[in-house]
């Protein structure tokens, strides 16, 4: 069993950043089969500075990463309906469990 250099932390942020990157394409590009293509070269470009074990190397590249990210945000992300911000964010919610007239209240 090898030993890695690197933490969990570092692994859960080195996936963020790609989960992120992966969705900023997907709003850039509307076509499945567009949005492949980049996808595929994303990937590529992760693939290639895998054996990067130098924490200063692999630093600069992570932060170019992230500048770039933050450079080609889109202006409008896309939101899924359900999601906080989405068109049908709390539409149709289920009615209040109590009552909706106290008549005891009232008396």
């Amino acid at each position: 069993m090898s030993v890695s250099p690197f933490t969990v932390a570092h692994r859960r942020h080195v996936k963020s950043l790609y989960k992120r990157i992966l969705e900023n394409e997907r709003n850039w590009v509307v076509r499945y089969d567009l949005w492949r293509a980049r996808a595929c070269a994303v990937r590529a470009e992760f693939e290639r500075n895998r054996n990067v074990h130098d924490p200063r190397a692999l630093a600069a590249i992570l932060d170019k990463a992230e500048e770039k990210l933050a450079r080609e945000r889109h202006p409008d992300p896309y939101i899924h309906p359900t999601f906080p911000g989405g068109s049908k964010w709390e539409r149709n919610l289920p009615p209040p469990l109590g009552p909706i007239f106290d008549h005891e209240a009232h008396h």
